[in-house]
């Protein structure tokens, strides 16, 4: 069983992403690894080159504008990654993303079992969404719980829609649970790096007068709310994030006057959140890109 591993990204250096921890964490699994690198104003490219393995393989591309709005462009990049894998299995990390070292083997035991069984076509990930710090993470009703991050090769499966997900022939994937959890670290930099993350990720969305009007103060720190409301995180990090997060020298600041509130900050959605968190221990109404074979 060969088992491909794969990525995009653009100006991941300037942005603060984890990307070389994010490719590295897949290096113990994966016989390869593509990163579809787009063309950026740093050293994404270079960076990822310089973890000098033989087994990733950097495919430079350009990203179309064109494909920006709805997030189109993720998907698109995605797809390039997935195309050029030739494993069994590809497994999907977004440059935000990261494995933990103790979930590989339960992952690859889960692959080698649905090897033989054509029903199942990926598989699901339990998510880990950490905000403003390492040691805070949300549980917030809006927040996805799973995500199919490993995929049956050449079958016909393509990234879905922004790459949060993945379809066959538009149609909902049927997958296992994986075991595995995906630290996603996308709303853990320094305030003023994480306003530039939110300007470059709405710019993908949204419309150059969209960004202008929801950002008309670019200069002003990312404000993170107060982590002391947010659930904590009790336990162990990746081995590859150990160096980024000893170099952490920043703390998200408390309240920022005036501010607007973050969707989690809200009563309704708090009071949701404690009744699904606390009593139902599910959500209601939670959104699905999968069918789950039990």
């Amino acid at each position: 069983m060969k088992i491909s591993g794969f990525t995009m990204a653009r100006n991941a250096v300037s942005l603060d992403y984890p990307i070389v921890e994010s490719i590295r964490s897949l290096l113990p699994l994966c016989d390869e690894i593509v990163v579809a690198v787009g063309r950026s104003e740093d050293d994404t490219l270079a960076r990822v080159r310089a973890i000098a393995d033989p087994r990733i393989r950097a495919i430079e591309t350009v990203w179309d504008p064109a494909h920006f709005v709805h997030g189109a462009v993720n998907a698109v990049q995605t797809n390039i990654a997935l195309e050029a894998c030739s494993g069994d299995w590809c497994v999907y990390l977004q440059a935000d993303e990261v494995l933990h070292e103790d979930d590989l083997p339960k992952l690859r035991r889960m692959m080698e079992e649905c090897a033989d069984d054509p029903r199942v076509e990926g598989l699901l990930f339990d998510y880990l969404h950490f905000w403003g710090s390492y040691d805070t993470y949300q549980t917030a009703h809006h927040w996805y719980r799973h995500e199919v991050r490993a995929v049956r090769n050449g079958i016909g499966i393509r990234s879905w829609k922004s790459a949060q997900g993945f379809r066959r022939d538009g149609l909902k994937l049927r997958v296992r649970r994986s075991g595995a959890r995906v630290f996603h670290y996308g709303w853990v930099r320094h305030p003023r790096l994480m306003k530039r993350k939110q300007m470059a990720l709405d710019s993908v969305h949204h419309d150059a007068d969209w960004v202008r009007r929801r950002h008309p103060e670019p200069e002003i720190v990312f404000d993170y709310g107060d982590l002391r409301k947010l659930a904590r995180f009790r336990e162990t990090h990746p081995a590859v994030m150990r160096e980024r997060i000893d170099r952490k020298a920043w703390n998200a600041p408390l309240e920022g006057e005036g501010r607007m509130r973050h969707k989690h900050e809200r009563l309704s959605v708090r009071l949701l959140s404690c009744i699904e968190n606390r009593i139902l221990h599910t959500r209601i109404g939670e959104y699905r890109n999968y069918i789950l074979i039990e």
